[in-house]
């Protein structure tokens, strides 16, 4: 019979996860240990491999668990019922509050990924996908001119992730702009700007 898990079993899992977080954005994977994660979490490093055989189990974790909150997040936050300038809004907002507290797990979805062998990242960019679909397909009722060009669907998509997930390198919580103010001017941004964009580079 298999060992029953212990009460503080999770939350020790989850304080691993954070502190190899801190350790691999400060770091970058490459150049991290088990011992850095370890001491940066307070835990044995024998304790350590309780829970991970090693760093690249770790970060498929890290990477796994922040993509699925940020999926999770959005879709709760959409409501199909909504104009799509709100249904936006609300996407773009879910996605900048799931980053609170999670700069370090984004940085290193972003940065290191791609270091993970190519068999190992298909459950992470299939959950990259479903965030990316779920974006595209309100921004083509936001912008319908995006309807009749399908090949900017993409890029405008993709423009849009860039204004929101490089936002870690200069927010400031206690800044002058907030989470809500920024929500506010990336939808306008993105809503105006590829209708301007899409007239003016209509066939």
């Amino acid at each position: 019979m298999a060992r029953p898990l212990a009460a503080d079993h999770d939350d020790k899992r989850k304080a691993i996860l954070k502190a190899a977080s801190r350790v691999f954005a400060r770091h970058g994977f490459d150049r991290a240990s088990t011992i850095d994660i370890a001491s940066e979490s307070g835990m044995s490093k024998a304790l350590l491999y309780h829970y991970y055989d090693n760093t690249e189990e770790v970060l498929i974790a890290i990477i796994r668990e922040h993509l699925a909150e940020l999926v999770e997040a959005v879709e709760a936050a959409d409501d199909v019922v909504s104009p799509p300038r709100a249904r936006l809004r609300a996407l773009v907002g879910a996605l900048l509050d799931c980053y609170r507290d999670a700069d370090a797990e984004h940085q290193i979805q972003i940065n290191e990924l791609k270091k993970l062998p190519s068999a190992k990242t298909v459950e992470l960019i299939e959950l990259e996908r479903a965030l990316v679909k779920r974006f595209s397909a309100v921004l083509m009722l936001a912008v319908p001119a995006l309807k009749a060009r399908p090949e900017m669907v993409k890029p405008v998509t993709m423009s849009l992730f860039g204004m929101l997930n490089w936002k870690y390198m200069w927010f400031r919580e206690n800044g002058p702009v907030s989470r809500e103010v920024y929500a506010e001017l990336v939808t306008d941004m993105v809503i105006s700007g590829s209708i301007a964009a899409l007239d003016r580079t209509t066939p």
